[in-house]
């Protein structure tokens, strides 16, 4: 018995040689794939056909690029992906946490994502990416001001 799991785990390994494997995505895609069944259980239970239909054929869906991302061969642009993916959850998660103090504006020369310090006024800023300058109204300031009745 033990010969013939050596051989299936050597069979497997040369088979997945030069593939992507799981990586970070495949992990998000296995919870999103485990919620959407546990809700199927639920709309099932509730003998929601419709709703069990539709939640089944995103299921299906998730599975397809899941199996996909593993079996890919294009390690580099599965590697890309990865990193657009978690760079984006970064950004959001930079923005809210600088929501206070901060305010981000886009250029209009360049399209390029500025982070200015949150200082009510009109300010002009220079972009650092295309060096145009242009105007900037900020409405509110970082810090909370107490109103007096």
């Amino acid at each position: 018995m033990r010969g013939f799991f050596a051989r299936f785990r050597a069979r497997l390994s040369r088979m997945m040689y030069g593939r992507n494997g799981a990586d970070a995505i495949c992990t998000v895609l296995m919870w999103i794939y485990l919620i959407l069944w546990i809700f199927s259980i639920v709309a099932s239970s509730l003998e929601w056909v419709i709703v069990c239909i539709a939640v089944w054929g995103v299921q299906l869906l998730v599975l397809a690029y899941w199996l996909f991302r593993i079996f890919s061969k294009n390690t580099v642009k599965r590697r890309n992906e990865v990193v657009r993916f978690f760079g984006f959850f970064r950004r959001i998660r930079n923005r809210f946490r600088d929501r206070k103090t901060h305010v981000y504006k886009k250029c209009p020369h360049c399209r390029a994502v500025l982070r200015l310090p949150k200082k009510k006024g009109k300010h002009t800023v220079c972009c650092p990416a295309c060096k145009e300058r242009f105007s900037v109204r900020i409405r509110s300031s970082g810090s909370k001001q107490k109103k007096n009745n």
